[in-house]
């Protein structure tokens, strides 16, 4: 398995696609103008308690007011310390309106819902995530070894206890990363000096900054992507800006030296992402319909409580029967929806219907292809299995908006339905609307404005309905084509 990140820096966006054996997998994307915020933290206000909700709406300066929900409220012991096992409280005990609150932001606003807010704080660095308010040690669960996850454990309260001797102390606690497996205690020691120090920073400005205002912003997405995307099977990291080549090779040097020499700038003629045939693979990524090389092909909906996906076996016929077709349409299909997944970064809940299989065996099978291929998936997914009626459920973790929603808007023809009235059926609601002016006001004539299609019918297959039309209302009726209408449109005009 080969990995490869590509990293498109321009002066109004930057993109980070991961390749994986040469074909993309996951597309991350930041424009100067709607950076993402996950991570940045806040000096807010709470400007309205839901106590039916449980929640709080937090205005952090934003176009739209942070939402916080009882559940992500953290209260605080005479020492300043986290309670994570007491009980939720009633949302009213723990906020009131007005009041100056710390927060994070766990999820980008998306769509018309503003940013997902905590206050169980933390701030990142390159094995390591500091958590000041806790004294907890975590390990990522992508860390299956147990003897690594305990060396782990030890190295870091052993590295904690060292830099307290030497008068470098903080509390809190801290969560160890997945691309800290292996890692020596030199390379533990040199995040937690670094994060405390940061830590006090925030801290100076939590007391000095008025209200709304934002304490701390996440780095950049080329370097979140050093940080966070480069693991160590990663062989080459090409990044196609001078400027940010260098930015990235101090950071690394400085923070993640193991992938220093796996930079390498990028200087050709032709773009990075044509090169790899990243551009043409979002264009793909924006269709519902997905082809698969059997013959068969997926169909991906999205809508904002979920995403359905739909198998299908298309022309694939098979070889032997029809279980063994369905099941080798199903295979594909797993591995397929699994970098449909990750490419277009949906999250929620997901539905799948595959093509039904009678053998057990079979569901098993392509249920642990499913998994397998999501191994390598950076957001948290959980399957459930497959229901009383064959689909299979899952969720994946969302913290940011998917790729349609970065990329597209709704369709101002038919407002995002996907679909639009047939002339026929805007023919009738254009003799519904003559007959209502008709009755309510006196004219010599109805003139209609509407598309060209429209007025073909209206003059063609419906001239006798035209023509019954003004006997009954007695007044002639006129027509007249608006080009830049499209079908839906029309206008009823008395003359």
């Amino acid at each position: 398995m080969s990995e490869e990140l590509l990293i498109n820096v321009a002066p109004t966006e930057t993109r980070v696609a991961l390749v994986e054996n040469g074909v993309l997998q996951e597309v991350y994307l930041e424009r100067s103008a709607r950076r993402g915020i996950v991570g940045n933290i806040y000096k807010g206000k709470v400007i309205r308690v839901l106590p039916g909700m449980q929640a709080a709406f937090v205005d952090i300066g934003l176009e739209r007011a942070g939402f916080i929900h009882a559940s992500d409220i953290a209260p605080l012991d005479e020492e300043g310390m986290e309670a994570r096992d007491a009980e939720v409280a009633d949302i009213r005990a723990l906020v009131r309106e007005g009041q100056s609150l710390i927060v994070q932001v766990v999820k980008d606003p998306i769509s018309s819902k503003g940013a997902r807010l905590t206050t169980h704080l933390s701030v990142s660095a390159r094995y390591l995530v500091y958590m000041p308010q806790t004294r907890h040690i975590g390990i990522s669960n992508r860390i299956e070894d147990e003897n690594e996850r305990e060396r782990l454990r030890q190295l870091v309260e052993a590295a904690s206890l060292r830099l307290a001797e030497d008068g470098l102390s903080a509390d809190g606690g801290f969560i160890l990363r997945t691309v800290a497996e292996g890692v020596s205690e030199d390379e533990l020691l040199r995040d937690i000096p670094f994060l405390y120090k940061l830590w006090g920073e925030l801290d100076e400005r939590i007391k000095e900054r008025p209200v709304p205002s934002v304490i701390y912003e996440d780095l950049p997405l080329f370097m979140r992507a050093l940080r966070d995307l480069a693991r160590p099977y990663t062989e080459k990291i090409r990044i196609d800006s001078r400027e940010a080549h260098g930015r990235a090779a101090e950071f690394a040097g400085k923070y993640a030296p193991e992938i220093a020499g796996r930079l390498e700038h990028y200087p050709g003629e032709r773009p990075l992402f044509d090169l790899y045939g990243v551009e043409e693979e979002i264009r793909r990524a924006l269709h519902n319909k997905v082809t698969l090389k059997s013959g068969g092909y997926l169909i991906v909906e999205q809508t904002e409580a979920m995403s359905t996906i739909d198998v299908n076996t298309g022309a694939f016929v098979g070889h032997r029967n029809l279980e063994e077709t369905i099941f080798k349409t199903n295979l594909e299909a797993a591995t397929a929806i699994a970098r449909q997944l990750r490419l277009r970064n949906l999250g929620g809940i997901i539905i799948i219907d595959f093509i039904d299989m009678k053998d057990p065996e079979h569901q098993r099978q392509v249920l642990r292809t499913l998994e397998k291929t999501l191994e390598r998936d950076h957001a948290k997914s959980s399957i459930t299995g497959v229901s009383e009626l064959g689909l299979v459920e899952m969720t994946r973790k969302r913290t940011r908006e998917s790729l349609g929603q970065i990329l597209c808007e709704p369709c101002s023809v038919c407002s995002g339905r996907g679909t639009l009235k047939s002339a026929e059926t805007v023919c009738f609601e254009i003799f519904r609307e003559i007959i209502r002016e008709a009755r309510s006001y006196d004219s010599e004539k109805i003139m209609v404005l509407a598309s060209q299609v429209v007025i073909d019918l209206l003059l063609d297959e419906e001239s006798a309905n035209v023509a019954d039309l003004e006997e009954f209302i007695g007044r002639p009726i006129q027509f007249q084509v608006e080009p830049i209408y499209n079908q839906e449109q029309y206008d009823i005009v008395l003359v």
